[in-house]
């Protein structure tokens, strides 16, 4: 995009107009469902779902360094917000699409409206970050400028400098023989103003600072105390060595974020992974949507860099204001003060394989489906167990997987130990999960060495599910266990995310399963399938039409109940038959962690409707979708949130849980959280949350509850009175929920 593709579009809307949803076009008896009026936008819901979790780095109730991390964490959410929804609109305006969203709003509107919130976010997190100054100082956490030390540790800290920083930089200079050096996406830069002495003529010079894990971190430690320096504070100090005999006038600290949004040439790719591995190098030369220069740079500098960069200096350059990357404090929040943190979390096991050592087929086979809960019990003591078991199992014959985002450890290493014991191993690597292809192509290639069946997924849809299918020889006959889950089989993610799983080997599924792997690995996807709903076939058309099946329940005896916890409502579809279903009066309770098209509480439209985000230590990731149909209750878990990408161009599974026990947890997580006072916030019409506060201050959030709730059910099990446990808990809840309605 050029300079000026963006030059007019910020001058004639109203930032508050934009803002706020338009009014309804007509009465509510007469409003049609494709009115933009009923549709909040993706967008600023998501960027509203970031000023929750601003909120928690300025909440008191949390420990200090916790807010230091939720600090730390808007804004790595906010660059890959620029990444990629930023870099998507601008894309959209520079193809001159005009086409509105959903919710009325153009693409030059929807940047217009998403770069005035994020400057609001933005003015937000410094006002809390010089907030958090002083009582970090008061722990001896400090941050200071290198002129502000004593000389003999300014001495010190010269000499790391030259041992272990100075051979990592590479000073590029700026002038008719030098061109303009490739700036990296989201790296540091110094901009050198300098001169030779008693010259009046001035050049410049990039020196990109080396921050990362294999050279250094971005703040220096001053002899191993708790007070640092920045990166580029202490190049600053010693540019000197960098250009000997040379004036420095100024160095100023920039720098750039690319759009992830690129679209490979498809034509020139023989194959996908040479696809993805193209679409890689393309984005590291991806187009420029953001340039952050220091407070107070130079003007003239700043227009250079514009300039140089092919950007629009008045839209697409912004001047920060205090600290640059803020995403660095992930280190601070990292530092060994257990008094300024959160308790340690320790997972406790699930209560009927705590004490079983049993072979885990057995177990499922005897007691039934196991309903998993991450990060409250261990992903190690459960799904590793349950892949690791399999890769020894002599009676196992076949493992089929798919994986979305994994990490080095005990899920590869199970998959490699399986085919070498000569089992059959067949796994689906989806090559294009955003920002992790690099690492999925190396996955990819390591399993193919081991002589594992990779397959990289059908031909336009990611493979989202979560999935491990395992074929054993029970007896005389064959028997499909499986895994079917809500986050990824990453041991990392599973002890910060909230997310289900299921272990079992009920036939219908697992023939569903067997199914839909030959459809991945070959052709043809079955035209139907007993008990999953899988996308893009029949997961949407199936929900909707329970959906409508609700609105039936409710014209004919007022029982009509949906209730979905998911991380967004985005898809049009789903949206549109909610509020069929609360024009019809049916109640629909909502659980949406961040983006929500849906505006409950309108007036004849949406009042049966509401809608709750929890925000909390860790971020909630898991799926559940109910409907009572009746009395003849449906409960399923799966990968899919309500969103268009996810319900139409993506591999997805949702799983019916039929089991009693089992509906009887996902039944406590969804009370406990639409009981939540502390972690919840209410969803209103306008699109504006609003946090709930709880009477009393020991009052616990949904998560602290579950954690609880999982220890008591361990410690339950011992005594043979788990689901005792369990139904006290529920009733419980219900209870709590009933006092509210």
């Amino acid at each position: 995009m050029t300079a000026s593709t963006l030059q007019p579009i910020l001058d004639d809307e109203d930032d508050a107009d934009l803002d706020r949803p338009p009014p309804l076009a007509s009465a509510a008896d007469e409003v049609r469902l494709d009115d933009p009026a009923l549709f909040l936008n993706r967008e600023l819901t998501w960027l509203a779902f970031n000023a929750r979790v601003l909120h928690e780095a300025e909440d008191l109730r949390n420990p200090l360094l916790e807010r230091v991390k939720f600090l730390a964490i808007v804004s790595n959410n906010l660059d890959e917000f620029f990444m990629k929804r930023i870099g998507g609109l601008k894309q959209q305006i520079g193809a001159n699409v005009h086409t509105p969203s959903v919710d009325g709003r153009s693409p030059t509107e929807q940047l217009k409206i998403c770069l005035a919130r994020v400057r609001e976010l933005h003015v937000e997190q410094k006002r809390i970050f010089d907030q958090l100054v002083a009582p970090l100082a008061e722990r001896g956490i400090r941050v200071v400028r290198m002129a502000e030390l004593p000389g003999d540790a300014q001495a010190r800290l010269r000499l790391y400098f030259r041992d272990n920083i100075f051979p990592m930089l590479t000073p590029l200079a700026m002038d008719p023989a030098h061109p303009f050096p490739f700036i990296s996406n989201l790296a540091l830069n110094l901009l050198v103003t300098l001169r030779y002495p008693g010259g009046n003529e001035s050049y410049m010079a990039r020196v990109k600072v080396p921050v990362s894990r294999d050279v250094s971190k971005r703040l220096i430690p001053l002899d191993g105390t708790t007070t640092f320096v920045t990166l580029e504070d202490l190049i600053c100090a010693n540019l000197d060595m960098l250009f000997p005999g040379m004036e420095i006038d100024s160095a100023e600290l920039f720098r750039v974020t690319r759009n992830a949004v690129v679209e490979p040439n498809v034509e020139a790719a023989n194959d996908l992974l040479e696809l993805i591995e193209t679409e890689l190098r393309e984005r590291h030369f991806a187009p420029i949507v953001r340039l952050e220069v220091q407070e107070g740079t130079d003007p003239v500098h700043r227009g250079m860099l514009a300039a140089e960069l092919g950007l629009n200096e008045e839209l697409d350059v912004v001047e920060v204001k205090g600290a640059m990357q803020l995403r660095d404090l992930f280190e601070i929040a990292a530092l060994d003060f257990p008094d300024l943190k959160d308790p340690p979390h320790r997972p406790v096991d699930h209560p009927l394989l705590a004490n079983d050592r049993r072979n885990i087929f057995h177990i499922i086979r005897e007691n039934g489906p196991l309903l998993l809960q991450h990060p409250y019990q261990p992903f190690s003591t459960t799904v590793e167990r349950f892949l690791r078991t399999a890769a020894e199992d002599p009676k196992v014959l076949a493992i089929k997987m798919t994986l979305y985002r994994t990490s080095a450890g005990a899920i590869l290493d199970s998959l490699i130990e399986a085919a070498r014991n000569g089992k059959q191993v067949a796994v689906l690597v989806e090559l294009q999960a955003r920002f992790d292809e690099a690492a999925n192509i190396g996955w990819a290639r390591r399993l193919e060495a081991e002589g594992i069946h990779v397959n990289y997924g059908v031909l336009g849809l990611k493979t989202h599910s979560k999935l491990i299918f395992i074929v054993r020889r029970d007896y005389s006959q064959l028997r499909r266990y499986y895994h079917i889950g809500t986050g990824n089989y990453h041991p990392g993610t599973a002890k910060l995310y909230t997310d289900l799983g299921m272990l079992g080997c009920d036939e219908g599924i697992g023939q569903d399963l067997t199914e839909l792997f030959n459809y991945l690995t070959g052709y043809s996807p079955p035209p139907s399938y007993r008990k999953i709903l899988a996308a893009p076939y029949n997961l949407k058309r199936g929900l909707i039409d329970k959906i409508n099946r609700e609105i039936e329940h409710q014209r004919r005896d007022g029982s009509g109940l949906i209730q979905m916890k998911m991380n967004a409502l985005e898809d049009i579809d789903i949206t549109r038959a909610l509020y069929r279903a609360t024009r019809a009066g049916v109640r629909v309770d909502l659980i949406v962690r961040d983006t929500c098209r849906l505006r409950p509480g309108l007036a004849g439209i949406s009042e049966s409707a509401r809608v709750i985000s929890i925000v909390g230590r860790f971020l909630e990731h898991g799926r559940i979708i109910y409907f009572r149909n009746g009395g003849d209750e449906e409960y399923f878990i799966g990968s899919a949130d309500m969103m268009g990408r996810n319900l139409d161009s993506r591999v997805e599974v949702h799983a019916p849980v039929e089991n009693k026990e089992l509906r009887q947890e996902l039944r406590l997580i969804l009370d406990v959280q639409f009981a939540d006072q502390r972690s919840a916030w209410d969803l209103d019409a306008s699109g504006n949350y609003t946090q709930r506060v709880p009477t009393d201050d020991k009052v616990k959030g949904a998560q602290e509850t579950l954690m609880a709730v999982a220890e008591k059910r361990l410690a339950a099990a011992g005594k043979h009175k788990e689901k005792k446990m369990r139904s006290r808990l529920l009733s419980h809840f219900q209870w709590r929920l009933r006092g509210k309605d």
